[in-house]
């Protein structure tokens, strides 16, 4: 759907455009970003899809900072009327968790309403940083997750130093804490290791049918064999792996199978 053509992160200053149908959120954002990202001109505003794909044509903006619901439409479409997008994109977005969630799910940067300027500064900075296939994969991702109100089956993103993985959520069978790293393992037996704590995918996998049964392991509940009591407890997984369980764990999980079994 969208093709990036240019590298556009040179040491010059990042002409920037502001598009939110909001005023005074334009105002904060033209402000915060004059004081905390001296690295940024602001070279525009736009208040609608329209005017947002005029002032992109007309001022060839490096970065956009794009609100995801405007007046006539949303940023997807604004995107959409552009074959070629060689400018980088952050998001702004008021809070609701499903779409939090969709850009957890797709590794992509965005900051809530109210805008914080420590966040506007980091993901300002994150921008510079990104490789122009991989955010052509994850705004890709990104639309289908928002497009997609099923939690139980979402696509999400995993980017290691050597690949970006797009993985199917019922496809994980099991992730495991190693540090400040976690390691997923998938059906077809990949194990992918991205440099992220557990708790992050443990906070966004929750509502999709994961379960934390050890501070050190997250499981797909749909891929569970049986769970094994003796020993303090084990969970053995489709694919044979035998995981442990903590004695917390093992308490919300069986109140987990004693109220399915009560269904």
């Amino acid at each position: 759907m969208f093709t990036f053509t240019k590298n556009i992160f040179k040491t010059r200053m990042l002409r920037t455009l502001i598009i939110d149908d909001e005023p005074h959120i334009r105002e904060t954002l033209k402000h915060l970003l004059h004081k905390f990202c001296p690295e940024v001109k602001v070279v525009g505003e736009a208040e609608s899809v329209a005017s947002g794909i005029r002032a992109i044509r007309e001022k060839v903006p490096d970065l956009v900072l794009l609100d995801i619901r405007l007046g006539d439409g949303t940023a997807f479409d604004l995107l959409n009327h552009f074959e070629n997008i060689d400018f980088r994109i952050i998001f702004v977005t008021a809070y609701e968790k499903y779409a939090i969630q969709a850009f957890g799910f797709s590794a992509i940067d965005y900051i809530l309403k109210p805008v914080n300027p420590e966040k506007l500064a980091e993901a300002v900075k994150r921008t510079g940083q990104m490789v122009q296939h991989s955010f052509n994969t994850q705004l890709n991702t990104l639309n289908e997750n928002l497009k997609n109100p099923d939690k139980q089956n979402k696509t999400i993103i995993l980017k290691t130093q050597e690949n970006i993985y797009i993985v199917d959520t019922m496809d994980i069978i099991h992730c495991e804490s190693d540090g400040n790293y976690t390691i997923f393992e998938t059906m077809d037996n990949e194990k992918i290791i991205v440099s992220r704590i557990l708790k992050e995918y443990d906070d966004l996998l929750s509502d999709s049918g994961f379960f934390r049964v050890h501070r050190s392991h997250l499981i797909n509940l749909k891929h569970i064999k049986r769970f094994e009591k003796q020993d303090g407890g084990n969970v053995v997984m489709r694919n044979g792996n035998k995981i442990p369980v903590s004695t917390r764990g093992r308490e919300r999980l069986l109140e987990l199978f004693e109220k399915i079994a009560g269904k």
